[in-house]
């Protein structure tokens, strides 16, 4: 693909536009969404990310449209994995259910900035060094096996303590323990703090950079145009906020998610690997010429592995919790 910079400038506008519109529209004044109100804006993010899509596919090609289809649900599921440490954080600071939608908008928009840049550095990377793939796919492998073993029900004691982040910010910073509304700074006897409102802030936006770790390398499997990772990010993340007050009723029901994002993680892990093979520099492998019974996994495949894992992870989940009582009628509680 060959994308001009105009390109480039104007949908950083439109994504910042949208961030723009979502905050006027929705968080500015703080309120507790409705279930109608987040499915709504959930499907307009959902179907503008689709019809971006086969813009791509119309304008570059339907190689690139596959490419980006991939990545994008890729990038959602891995999104909604992630819900489940977002809830936890938010029943760790007692975050007033009004005040929920501007910290996350405000963590998404961290996170497109942050993952911007590793973006923008794993693309240099992989422009100089073709090996960076063997490690982008041993690092995929081992976050699936780990993955795998993970169980979201297990919440973690709250009182383990904050992530290295936030607790270098609470020393270096002055701080109080109690919400004034969605202020992120008050007054407190002469002296200016900050409220939990940042804190927790600093929080998602840390958090989402721990998961751009395994996410970035993760599309980057899928299509080695930096242009397609950012869009695909970018609407993952848009609609994070809507999706994070849809489902979350349904979390706990989502039982095999971890298994399912383990086999699509392991699957583009391999695929990475079979790719470095592929297309080898290494002088100590094959004497530094390329594999040539390496397959090339091509992007259709691809998107069948993940779509079809999707869909039978979820299927299983929600039959295997059939008897559980689903609340989605309301936003997620701050504490479980």
């Amino acid at each position: 693909m060959d994308i001009p910079v105009w390109v480039w400038l104007a949908t950083a506008a439109g994504v910042v536009g949208l961030i723009v519109l979502d905050f006027f529209a929705h968080v500015r004044t703080p309120h507790a969404p409705t279930f109608r109100e987040s499915a709504r804006w959930s499907v307009f993010y959902i179907a503008l990310a689709l019809v971006f899509g086969v813009v791509v596919g119309l304008v570059w090609g339907w190689g690139s449209g596959g490419e980006y289809f991939a990545g994008y649900v890729t990038e959602k599921s891995l999104s909604v994995d992630n819900l489940f440490v977002f809830l936890i954080i938010m029943t760790r600071f007692a975050v007033p259910r009004e005040l929920q939608q501007k910290v996350l908008l405000v963590g998404v928009a961290i996170a497109l900035v942050l993952r911007t840049v590793f973006i923008l550095a794993g693309a240099a990377a992989i422009e100089q060094f073709s090996w960076v793939f063997y490690v982008f796919g041993a690092f995929l492998v081992y976050t699936a096996v780990k993955l795998a073993r993970e169980h979201h029900q297990e919440i973690p004691d709250p009182d383990q303590g904050d992530g290295l982040v936030v607790r270098v910010f609470r020393r270096v910073l002055p701080t109080t323990d109690e919400y004034h509304g969605d202020r992120l700074s008050v007054r407190v006897d002469g002296r200016r703090v900050l409220t939990p409102m940042l804190v927790v802030m600093v929080a998602i936006g840390a958090t989402d950079v721990l998961f751009a770790l395994d996410s970035i390398p993760a599309i980057y499997g899928l299509t080695s145009e930096p242009y397609i990772v950012f869009t695909a990010n970018a609407f993952a993340l848009l609609g994070l906020r809507q999706l994070y007050f849809l489902i979350g009723g349904l979390l706990d029901r989502l039982v095999y998610l971890s298994q399912g994002l383990s086999v699509i993680l392991g699957f583009i892990g391999v695929k990475l690997v079979l790719h470095a093979l592929h297309v080898n520099e290494l002088p100590f492998v094959n004497g530094g010429h390329p594999v040539e019974w390496a397959p090339e996994i091509p992007i259709w495949m691809s998107l069948t592995v993940i779509l079809g894992t999707l869909t039978v992870a979820t299927v299983a989940s929600l039959v295997a919790t059939r008897g559980r009582r689903a609340e989605v009628s309301d936003p997620p509680p701050t504490g479980r």
